[in-house]
């Protein structure tokens, strides 16, 4: 999109009146009028005279001319070139003719070309033929503007409407340049089962009907991008098809869509897991929670339709009652926090982003070596590991460390290497023991604390003493 001067493309099948349209809005007659079909041959252009936003009109040849002269793909071209390259499109039709059957084949065009179109039917040059409008609705760009470019009527109207599209464009404009002045922030992916609400959150988030909302389970099929600016950053939420039992997957569309949402929580700083709260827990929440786990990503449970759970109760009981249904069916996700929200009314949308902060804050609190090492020291002496069944062996702790990836990471998971003699005799009792002793000395709200074991000899740890 330009920023200097918008462009506003003049298109239609021939003889509709797009040039003399065109001399209208250029304030002169540069364009040759005529009525035989295929006159304009190449796109003219010339500024704006009548419209308050600065622009430059383009007057093309007729889409689909059918000449003798061997003209007509080389105007079509031509015409379908300035529809691409053009800000906004005004498509010119004939209100005395009729829908023709190259007017829905422009029609289609412009549906896969450009958004930004204005339906203009001309020769319109009395009110007779302001009935038309019903018919030329089918088009798919509303009922259209009557209009006559010979005689000016219709024209003040046309103006109007074109510098208020000129306007939105203007405003988007000057909004992509904000927010490619703001700090990249954060990549959100909101994920859940089929029907939990992601994409009503979303709108909920952006106060704005920019995701598709059905109560048909499955509607988002592809992994969506949408900006999101808060507190000054450029975030970026990710709404996710809905994962699905492979038993229910009938295509391989839903296939795939569960693959592009798996891909969605590899690349995601933070994911903010949708529960349908109303429904309660079920299988396919588990399965995300499980795929969240398993790529150690920061997390927050966004318990949706809190509106419908026990309404007849008090708020307190109704809290407590949901977090211990939460955490009794989540318990491996025990890191995430929670917010109770309902999407589809708005309610405690706000505490979202305020506990996505404070789970950021907490990935700056890194444990240092010391201090991890005396936790852990601790740990192992006040509950020894237990004998290996199958080794016949304990464990024994020689030191340990933190790790960050070297890759960036907005939110950082640091690791917790841990050297012991044999790291075959980790206990998964003794690894949750371990994990739960760093979670109570060190909060990392929102935060996994993934432990990893590396074998080292009573060698190799003299020599590091």
């Amino acid at each position: 999109m330009p920023t200097s001067q918008f462009q506003v493309a003049i298109v239609g099948r021939p003889n509709v009146g797009k040039s003399a349209l065109f001399n209208r809005l250029a304030g002169r007659r540069i364009a040759i009028v005529h009525d035989q079909p295929g006159v304009t041959r190449d796109r003219i252009a010339a500024p704006c005279q009548a419209t308050e936003t600065p622009c430059e009109l383009v007057d093309t040849g007729g889409i689909c001319a059918v000449n003798e002269d061997g003209f007509s793909n080389a105007v079509t071209l031509e015409a379908r070139i300035a529809m691409d390259s053009s800000d906004l499109i005004v498509f010119v039709v004939d209100a005395r003719a009729g829908i023709n059957p190259i007017d829905e084949e422009v029609a289609q065009l412009l549906r896969k070309s450009n958004p930004n179109v204005i339906l203009v039917m001309n020769k319109a040059d009395s009110a007779d033929h302001d009935n038309t409008s019903s018919d030329f609705a089918r088009l798919g760009f509303g009922s259209g503007i009557p209009t006559s470019a010979e005689h000016g009527r219709g024209m003040d109207i046309l103006t109007e409407i074109i510098d208020e599209e000129l306007s939105k464009l203007k405003a988007r404009e000057q909004e992509e340049t904000d927010l490619d002045d703001l700090k990249d922030g954060l990549k959100i992916a909101v994920v859940g089962k089929p029907n939990a609400g992601k994409s009503s959150l979303i709108n909920a988030i952006l106060k704005d009907d920019r995701t598709i909302v059905s109560e048909v389970a499955g509607t988002t099929r592809d992994a969506v991008d949408i900006p999101y600016v808060w507190a000054n950053e450029k975030h970026n939420l990710i709404d996710t098809a809905g994962l699905r039992k492979r038993s229910s997957m009938e295509d391989s569309i839903e296939v795939f869509s569960a693959m592009r949402s798996e891909r969605s929580i590899r690349r995601a700083d933070i994911c903010l897991l949708v529960v349908d709260l109303a429904a309660g827990v079920a299988a396919q929440d588990r399965k995300i929670a499980r795929l969240i786990q398993k790529e150690k990503k920061p997390c927050l449970i966004i318990a949706n339709k809190f509106d419908l759970f026990h309404p007849e109760g008090q708020k307190a009981a109704r809290l407590d009652t949901a977090e211990d249904h939460i955490r009794r069916e989540l318990f491996f996700l025990d890191y995430a926090p929670f917010v109770c929200v309902s999407a589809m009314k708005g309610h405690a949308i706000q505490h979202i982003f305020k506990t996505i902060t404070r789970i950021r804050d907490n990935a700056q609190e890194i444990i240092g070596t010391g201090p991890l090492n005396r936790l852990l020291q601790d740990s192992f002496i006040k509950n020894p590991p237990p004998e290996h069944k199958r080794h016949r062996k304990r464990m024994k702790l020689f030191y340990a460390t933190t790790a960050v990836n070297d890759r960036y990471q907005a939110i950082p998971v640091p690791e917790y290497v841990l050297f012991v003699n044999d790291k075959h005799l980790i206990v998964e009792s003794f690894q949750n023991y371990l994990i739960n002793q760093i979670k109570d000395k060190h909060p990392t709200d929102g935060l996994p604390i993934p432990l990893s074991f590396r074998s080292r000899s009573k060698k190799d740890r003299f020599e590091r003493s």
